[in-house]
């Protein structure tokens, strides 16, 4: 190679023959280098290529592979049975949602609830109130008001609604609060409107929409304006806006700090305005633990820093953060804060302000007097609620609105990781099966554990690679090892060894559908149906003896936490009755002691019953609460007939009583069994003992049966339309199979007495034979 060097001043240039023969070696031992490394390198990926086609077509790898489909068959078998619910026609017969509203959310699924009370320290759910509205729609009205479907529904898609503010103006009550948008997942702010003292709610529409996540509506009236101070922590600072149009126009009054300030509130106390309110921006600042007050001779400002600033930065279980609108009782200010311990927002906290100067300041916690619901996911507040705001009524009485969760913060990520940790147990047991089998021969291959090959350039490190693949493979065969113990220790072919398998492939089973569960089951609440955007409650009576206590037990610990039950009465005939503190019982329970055994107990007039829904339902019949709340609401819909579980067809000369499979033989029904139905308390007893129910009355004592047929023909007898309404439950359980103490025993000679009742019934009241219904899908949605 050469170079070419011109002349100066237009002189010829001379050539300089220059060798690299260093040069041209390194270049060979680099070709050569690459040529090696990438011949390595192919047969590295030919022998890895070999080793996948190998593993494919083992016997090994087809028996984990079918067993994995199988698994997943008997996953996806259980998601469509317990979570696609074939009874249903519609996916959204829950909310009956017309957007895209109520998608799940890490935030939480919170909603808002109203409370009354004699005092801030007396507050009690709207349900306890017996606040009722007209046909058509709750009696009583039931917690929560308003719900991320009540806004969505009304054209304004919401995951979520929380932080709720009222604002009282006369007999009309505003809420303002915050609503997470599904489409833009961020928070604005919402407002309703109440005519009825918050029974209901009429949705006015988004009030403030910004750029940035909005919460925490803090709404007040100073000088005759009224002024609204959201959260606007994303945009680093706090606002104050002024109402143009109330409720829903609004324009920015001024920027009262330049500080991220989050749940901030301003309260008039002792000629001066204070500003309280968390700034988690600075360096050590502890999230949900800080609180900061500012002061000033008017709420626009300026605000000057407390003395003592930061308040508190401890830990964020103490209540620091704000958690709604400070108010005064018997002249002392009390400050609501947020305890964060467990979860964000798990619960408030009350602290009475003892000391609120420039240079000081001093509070002490005070209980709030609220009780927690213990029905967990069931309840709309069941795991926590970060957010009260109680104002005292012209009246005198004080109204409440405090938002509540079921679930706690985080849920859907908790349930994720949950459901793959149940997935990967399954391939676990996928491997220990086939390797009891003997599919499996080794665990992990020995020419899949660590091997190095060619030419080592550093022998030192050559040596290193090969003691530490030597080790590798030394585990590698050790861990080969454990299939041939295992299979000698458990031997298939025997009994025992079956029912080893059998144990193990059930593991994998209940593995494979809590993953399912987990990923496709939600929340796992079963929650209460809305009817028109309004909860309900009823009442849950059964009727039973001594003999029955341990069924007993069982029904009210389950039943006691279904959404909408808000009491249980027991009807005790006969024996010593237990204590109501012996049952576990989240709701109230009143054991009513008869002085006579008798069936018409069932429907005798009870003062203690406050609900106009009463669930007739016997002590040895379990049914899940999802099957008892969609009951509830098709009974709402039909407050008027005997809306149960348990159809039956009353036909044929003469008359003969028969079982449910006789009705859906023939697609039709006319009777319900009030051992599982819902009837209005007022309509039903009233019937029941009347003049005219006399007769019927005292066949029942004779045969020590029929009450409810006597039932079905007295609402019969009274109107000429549909007086009976199906639901066909998931699944029904009958405990008294367990405990043997079936009231009766002798099946043919129960249906013998049953139809000698339908033909004395018949006689009294008429006959029912020529009236029958259809199982037909109604218009909700749900196969009937």
């Amino acid at each position: 190679m050469g170079v070419y060097e011109a002349g100066v001043n237009g002189t010829d240039g001379t050539t300089t023959a220059t060798t690299c023969s260093c040069w041209n070696t390194s270049m060979r031992c680099w070709c050569r280098w690459r040529w090696e490394n990438h011949h390595q390198q192919q047969q590295q990926h030919n022998v890895l290529r070999q080793r996948l086609v190998s593993l494919v077509f083992s016997s090994g790898f087809t028996f984990f592979l079918g067993y994995l489909v199988l698994y997943g068959s008997i996953g996806m078998f259980y998601a469509w049975l317990m979570f696609s619910k074939p009874y249903l026609h519609s996916t959204n017969a829950r909310v009956g949602l017309k957007s895209l509203g109520c998608q799940e959310d890490n935030e939480g699924s919170w909603s808002i609830g109203v409370f009354y009370g004699d005092s801030p320290f007396s507050l009690k759910p709207i349900e306890a109130m017996n606040e009722w509205r007209d046909e058509g729609a709750a009696w009583p009205v039931a917690n929560p008001v308003v719900t991320c479907a009540s806004l969505s529904d009304a054209g304004f898609p919401s995951n979520f609604v929380a932080d709720p503010f009222l604002y009282v103006r006369g007999d009309t009550l505003f809420l303002f609060y915050e609503t997470k948008n599904s489409i833009t997942s961020q928070g604005d702010i919402g407002v309703a409107k109440s005519i009825d003292k918050g029974a209901t709610w009429q949705q006015l529409g988004i009030a403030l929409d910004e750029d940035w996540h909005l919460s925490y509506p803090y709404v007040f009236n100073y000088l005759g304006q009224i002024y609204m101070m959201p959260e606007s922590s994303q945009k680093g600072e706090l606002r104050l806006y002024r109402a143009l149009n109330f409720p829903l126009q609004w324009t920015l009054d001024k920027v009262l700090i330049k500080n991220p300030l989050v749940d901030s509130f301003i309260i008039n106390r002792a000629g001066e305005y204070w500003l309280f309110g968390s700034d988690y921006s600075g360096v050590g600042t502890r999230k949900n633990g800080q609180l900061e007050i500012w002061y000033s001779s008017s709420p626009l400002g300026p605000w000057k820093p407390h003395k003592k600033n930061p308040i508190y930065n401890v830990d964020k279980s103490v209540g620091a953060r704000n958690g709604g609108r400070p108010f005064v009782y018997d002249g002392n200010l009390y400050r609501v804060g947020q305890d964060c311990g467990q979860t964000y927002g798990r619960r408030v906290r009350i602290f009475k302000v003892e000391v609120l100067t420039k240079d000081d300041y001093k509070e002490v916690e005070v209980p709030l007097g609220f009780e927690e619901s213990n029905k967990g996911p069931n309840a709309w507040n069941g795991a926590r609620y970060h957010h009260l705001d109680v104002q005292q009524l012209s009246s005198g009485k004080w109204i409440a609105v405090m938002d509540g969760d079921r679930v706690p913060s985080g849920d859907p990520v908790h349930r994720f990781i949950l459901g793959s940790a149940s997935f990967a147990a399954v391939t676990v047991v996928v491997v220990v099966l086939g390797v009891l089998l003997g599919a499996v021969k080794s665990i992990i291959p020995l020419n899949w554990c660590a091997h190095f090959s060619g030419k080592r350039n550093n022998a030192l490190l050559g040596r290193q690679r090969s003691n530490f693949s030597s080790k590798v493979r030394r585990f590698c065969s050790r861990l080969n090892r454990v299939p041939l113990s295992v299979r000698g220790k458990i031997k298939p072919n025997t009994w025992a060894g079956k029912l080893v398998l059998a144990a193990i492939f059930a593991v994998g089973v209940a593995l494979m559908c809590t993953g399912v569960k987990y990923f496709y089951g939600g929340n796992g609440a079963e929650e209460a149906y809305p009817l028109n955007g309004s909860y309900s409650q009823f009442t849950l009576l059964t009727m039973t003896y001594d003999a029955r206590l341990w069924n007993l037990k069982m029904y009210v610990r389950h039943y006691s936490r279904c959404s909408s039950v808000k009491e249980i009465i027991v009807v005790w005939n006969k024996g010593i009755p237990p204590r109501s503190c012996d049952l576990d019982s989240t709701v109230p329970v009143w054991i009513r002691v008869e002085d006579q055994n008798s069936l018409n107990n069932r429907f005798k007039k009870d003062p203690m019953i406050k609900t106009r829904a009463v669930l007739e339902l016997d002590d040895d019949i379990m049914m899940s609460c999802d099957d008892i709340e969609r009951g509830f609401n098709v009974w709402r819909q039909h407050p008027d007939r005997i809306v149960g579980f348990y159809p039956r067809l009353v036909r044929g000369s003469p008359l003969k009583y028969r079982d449910e499979k006789y009705a859906r033989r023939h697609e039709s029904y006319n009777m319900i069994l009030t051992g599982a139905a819902f009837i209005d308390r007022t309509l039903a007893f009233e019937r029941y003992w009347s003049s005219e129910a006399k007769a019927g009355r005292e066949l029942v004592d004779r045969y020590f049966n029929c009450e409810d047929v006597l039932l079905n023909y007295l609402y019969a007898n009274a109107s000429l339309s549909q007086t009976v309404e199906y639901v066909r439950p998931t699944w029904v359980i009958d405990t008294s199979k367990f405990t043997g103490v079936a009231i009766s025993k002798n099946t043919n000679m129960h249906y013998k007495i049953r139809s000698n009742c339908l033909l004395k019934f018949s006689e009294i009241y008429g006959s029912i034979a020529g009236r029958k219904w259809e199982f037909s899908a109604r218009k909700d949605g749900w196969d009937l």
